[in-house]
C-alpha cells in the first residue's frame, strides 16, 4: 500500500472522470485528492490515492478506461494538504520575502529544480529565429516571465505542466510584483494610426447601436463572427453578452458609433473562456481587433482562467494572423471549415506588453 499522485489525459467527454475513478476503485485505490485541469489536447485529471496495486496495473487500468498518456509518481503524505491552503500559506511567504520567489513557485508546482534565468535563457520552448529550425516543446520545463529579460525556469521530471499550473504560477508572480497600473478595460484608446476610440463594458443601452453596428457589417464579417451572415443581433444573445455572470463584453466606439465588439464568454470547462470579435469592416487593419483582443486577455488572466479559445472558419484569415501573433496554437477541429485557437493565458498575458 503506497501513496501516488497520478495524472491522466482524458478526452473532453462527459462520463470520463467517472470511469478513471470506477477504474481505481476497482483496484482497491482511495482517493484523496482530485483536481481536473484544461490542457492542450484534452482534460487533466490528477488523483492523489493510496492504492496496493502496482503502478503498472494500474496504468493499464486507467488506459482501458480512456486514460492517456498515464503518469503515476510516488507521493507523501505531505502532499495531502488542502492545496487551497497550501497556496494561501506559500502567499504569504511570498509577501514577507519576495526575493524567495524561484524557491515558493517550485514549492508551488512540486518542482524539482527553480531558478531565475536572463536574457536570452529567457526565451520559451519552441521559439525560433526565423529559417531556424523549430524544436518540440519540453512539457517538463517551464518558463516563467517575470520582466523583460528575466524569468523563472522551472524543472519537473516527473510529471509534465499543465496550463493550469502555468496560470498558478503567472498568478503567484504577479502577487510578488509592485502594484500595476489598472488594466484599461474602459476609457480611450488610440490606434497606431492616430484614430481614437471609447473603450467601455457592454450593457443594454448599447442594444440600437449594436443593431446598426450589425448592419453596417459587411456579410462576410457577419459570417465570420456568428458562422451565418444573418444581419440580426438576437435579443437572447445580447441579453448573454450582457450578463456578467455568463462573461463579460466591450464595445468601442467613435463619432456616435459602435464600432466593434468584443466578448469573453465563460464555459462549462474549468478554467477554460472563450473570445468572439465583431469590427466593422472600415476599421479593420487598424489593430483595433488586436488592441480589444488583448484587454479580454488581460481580464482573463485577473479572473484566474488558464485558457481562452477561439473558434473560427478556416477562410478567415485576418483572425488566424491575430491569433498567431498572440502566440495561439491553432489546430483543426472535426469538421474541417472550422479551426480552433488556444492561448495559454497565465504566461501570455504575464510576457505581453501593456
Amino acid at each position: 500500500m503506497g501513496f501516488f499522485r497520478i495524472r491522466t489525459t482524458v478526452d473532453e467527454r462527459p462520463g470520463r472522470l467517472a470511469s478513471l475513478t470506477a477504474a481505481l476503485a476497482d483496484k482497491g485505490g482511495n482517493i484523496f485528492g482530485l483536481s481536473v485541469q484544461p490542457d492542450t489536447d484534452g482534460t487533466v485529471d490528477e488523483f492523489v490515492t493510496e492504492i496496493p496495486a502496482s503502478p503498472e496495473a494500474v496504468r493499464e487500468a486507467l488506459e482501458a478506461a480512456g486514460g492517456r498518456r498515464v503518469r503515476i509518481v510516488p507521493a507523501t503524505a505531505h502532499e495531502l494538504t488542502d492545496e487551497p491552503t497550501r497556496t494561501l500559506l506559500l502567499s504569504a511567504r511570498l509577501r514577507s520575502a519576495s526575493w524567495r520567489l524561484p524557491e515558493i513557485l517550485g514549492e508551488l508546482l512540486r518542482a524539482d529544480d527553480a531558478r531565475w534565468v536572463y536574457g536570452a535563457a529567457t526565451a520559451r520552448p519552441g521559439d525560433r529565429n526565423e529559417g531556424e529550425t523549430p524544436e518540440l516543446p519540453d512539457p517538463t520545463l517551464l518558463v516563467v516571465p517575470v520582466a523583460p529579460r528575466r524569468s523563472i525556469r522551472l524543472r519537473r521530471a516527473g510529471l509534465p505542466f499543465t496550463l493550469t499550473e502555468a496560470a498558478r504560477a503567472a498568478a503567484m508572480v504577479r502577487l510578488a510584483q509592485p502594484p500595476a497600473e489598472p488594466s484599461a478595460a474602459e476609457g480611450p484608446v488610440r490606434l497606431a494610426d492616430g484614430a481614437e476610440v471609447q473603450v467601455k463594458p457592454l450593457t443594454p443601452l448599447y442594444r440600437e447601436a449594436l443593431r446598426d453596428l450589425h448592419e453596417r457589417c459587411s456579410p462576410e464579417t457577419r459570417r465570420f463572427r456568428y458562422f451565418t451572415s444573418n444581419p440580426n443581433l438576437p435579443p437572447r444573445m445580447l441579453d448573454r453578452l450582457c450578463d456578467r455572470a455568463r462573461g463579460q463584453s466591450l464595445v468601442a466606439g467613435h463619432d456616435g458609433q459602435v464600432v466593434a465588439l468584443a466578448s469573453l464568454l465563460f464555459t462549462a470547462d474549468p478554467g477554460i473562456a472563450e473570445i468572439a470579435l465583431l469590427v466593422e469592416d472600415r476599421w479593420q487593419g487598424r489593430g483595433l481587433g488586436g488592441t480589444l483582443a488583448r484587454m479580454l486577455l488581460t481580464q482573463a488572466r485577473d479572473l484566474g482562467f488558464a485558457e481562452v479559445r477561439v473558434t473560427l472558419l478556416f477562410d478567415n484569415m485576418r483572425l488566424r494572423r491575430l491569433l498567431s501573433s498572440l502566440g495561439a496554437s491553432l489546430t483543426h477541429t472535426e469538421d474541417p471549415g472550422v479551426m480552433e485557437g488556444r492561448i495559454a493565458v497565465g504566461v501570455m498575458a504575464t510576457a505581453s506588453p501593456s
